[in-house]
């Protein structure tokens, strides 16, 4: 299946193969922490594969004592006494090798999800405009699936099998030196395919997870617009571009299997073949009699147990390359370093706050869309309490200018203040400590209306909750709820209606209780009725604090002290209502479009 045609649809670039099993250190430094765990799972990984060649071993005595010419019960009894010991000690042991590799699976599995999800909070919104978050949630789940599999499994597997094959070896040299001497001198044929097709497999699985991660993404894409995909009837061709994707991937994990089948039957018929060898050596030196019963016995198990070692670790290879290659993309993640972060000794904000928010001679383009200048030598000072309203067409750079107020990003050119301090050299989150944002679509969170209306300020107290509630108008509907503030709200908010979400939002912001409000096309998707209680919350919210707002309905333009506008990224106009209009500019072909519309 062809790779480019069928590649994944996520903005982000694929990360790079791993050509090692060095992305695995990432994980091992993660276990370190844990130092008791390890030991104790090391002892019992040393004690099971002891045990394990211990076996062969005893059945060898048994052999040559217990069931040779003469001898009496209690030899017997003692040889088998010892044999159900070592059995007992191989049993505890594999119990507790299970038990401390699987705690430092799920274990180390947490602590790279806490660590991935704490790094990805402190990047800005640039990072999520070239990296698709529903491709790093997949990442987040699928890759940290297949580590747990390799720290909880596959590790413990490739260690006891490694153990038990150069004790296993050790001991064929003991019993038999010069036939083990031979089956050494075959390794490098096993080695070899081992090496070979294990890089084949590596790019294979790493195709493999990316094309996982597609299909995740497409299934979160699709059942979050499920209302637009059945209203416009695309659920035939939706389920088609989930089958193309389901058998590309189909078609790369084929090639991985295949590749794995292959390398194991080689390896296979390799160690199986030399040990066939061994054996048939080991049967003529029994019937010349320079071996004895017991040691040939000894000789087959334990060459048993070698050749079934060296196949497993032929087999976990693969799964070993591709936790590496899991490990390499979730490590990508944790080296990303923020591009807006506190400079190392950060300017403090004034106590008490004015609100005073100025922008001097800005330009900026998205990190996205280079070629276009979102803002042009743009200048503007918002004074303390002044309520200043952004009109302008679609992609004037209104929005941008809420986005670089909360220091999402830096401007290219120019210098932004709040109460005089540049906010390069303010600490980010005190920036943002001092806005509050009404945004156009209200974003809830599938929890209680209490958890959603307390975000503003966590701290808040029931009391202080109701009384924001109150100001926005959201009171009555909140004790509608069948469990008041302890209802759930459903996924974004659900449960709700347009206008209540936003008024959550608005009660948010006044418990956010900052100097600086920013409002966002607030009411310009609600009806009449959800509009009217929405903009008296406004009004209400809006007093004593500096106001900027992106409006297109007149009641918010009207309230204003000054209205400013936007075209390409400039200011083009600025005024009251009555001089814009009476200038006959972009705001009064505006105001007319506006006007015909509510006429009509």
């Amino acid at each position: 299946m062809d790779e480019e045609t069928q590649s994944p649809p996520p903005a982000a670039e694929p990360a790079p193969k791993a050509k090692t099993l060095g992305p695995l250190r990432m994980i091992w430094r993660e276990a370190l922490k844990y130092p008791r765990q390890l030991l104790f799972a090391a002892l019992a990984l040393l004690t099971t594969s002891a045990a394990t060649i211990a076996i062969p071993a005893r059945f060898k005595a048994i052999i040559d004592k217990a069931f040779g010419p003469g001898a009496d019960p209690s030899t017997i009894n003692s040889s088998f006494q010892y044999l159900l010991m070592i059995v007992l000690v191989l049993g505890v042991g594999t119990a507790c090798r299970f038990y401390f590799v699987s705690w430092l699976g799920e274990r180390v599995v947490a602590d790279i999800r806490l660590r991935v999800q704490e790094n990805l909070l402190r990047l800005p919104p640039s990072f999520f405009e070239t990296n698709s978050p529903k491709e790093i949630s997949s990442r987040m789940t699928s890759d940290t699936a297949i580590i747990e599999q390799v720290v909880g499994t596959t590790v413990s597997v490739a260690l006891r099998n490694t153990i038990t094959a150069i004790g296993g070896l050790a001991y064929l040299f003991y019993l038999a030196p010069k036939l083990t001497a031979i089956l050494m001198i075959g390794i490098p044929l096993v080695v070899g395919p081992i090496v070979f097709f294990g890089r084949r497999v590596r790019n294979v699985s790493r195709s493999s997870q990316d094309r996982v991660a597609g299909i995740g993404v497409i299934v979160a894409e699709v059942l979050g617009a499920m209302k637009i995909v059945q209203a416009f009837g695309q659920e035939k061709r939706e389920l088609e571009r989930f089958s193309e994707r389901v058998e590309a991937t189909f078609q790369t994990a084929l090639r991985r299997i295949s590749l794995r089948a292959l390398m194991t039957s080689i390896v296979i018929v390799l160690v199986f073949g030399g040990i066939t060898m061994l054996v048939w050596e080991g049967a003529n030196g029994v019937a010349e009699g320079s071996i004895s019963g017991g040691t040939i016995f000894a000789i087959v198990i334990t060459a048993g147990l070698v050749a079934g070692a060296l196949g497993a670790l032929s087999e976990v290879y693969g799964d070993l390359l591709r936790g590496a290659g899991a490990a390499g993309r979730l490590n990508e993640l944790l080296r990303e370093e923020p591009e807006i972060s506190a400079p190392a000794r950060p300017t403090a904000l004034p106590v008490p706050p004015r609100g005073q928010i100025a922008f001097q001679n800005v330009a900026f383009r998205y990190p996205s869309r280079p070629e276009v200048l979102a803002l042009d030598d743009f200048s503007l000072t918002v004074e303390p309490g002044e309520t200043v309203a952004i009109v302008g067409p679609s992609g004037a750079g209104k929005s941008t200018l809420f986005l670089l107020a909360q220091r999402f990003y830096d401007p290219h050119g120019g210098t932004i203040r709040i109460d005089g301090v540049p906010l390069t050299s303010a600490d980010p989150a005190e920036i943002r400590a001092r806005t509050a944002l009404v945004p156009q679509d209200a974003t809830l969170f599938a929890a209680s209306a209490r958890d959603n209306l307390r975000y503003g300020n966590w701290g808040a107290s029931d009391d202080q909750i109701w009384e924001a509630a109150r100001a926005a108008n959201a009171e009555q509907f909140l004790r509608d709820l069948p469990q008041g503030l302890d209802t759930f709200l459903g996924e974004d908010g659900a449960r709700l209606s347009g206008g209540q979400r936003q008024r959550i939002a608005i009660a948010r912001a006044v418990l956010r209780n900052s100097p600086i409000l920013l409002l966002d096309e607030a009411t310009s998707a609600l009806d009449a009725e959800s509009e009217r209680l929405v903009q008296e919350a406004l009004d209400r919210l809006m007093q004593d604090r500096t106001t900027l707002v992106i409006a297109h309905r007149l009641a918010t333009i009207r309230a204003a002290d000054r209205i400013v506008v936007m075209d390409a990224g400039r200011i083009v106009e600025q005024g009251t209502h009555a001089s814009l209009t009476a200038a006959d500019g972009l705001y009064a072909r505006l105001a007319r479009l506006q006007f015909e519309g509510l006429a009509a």
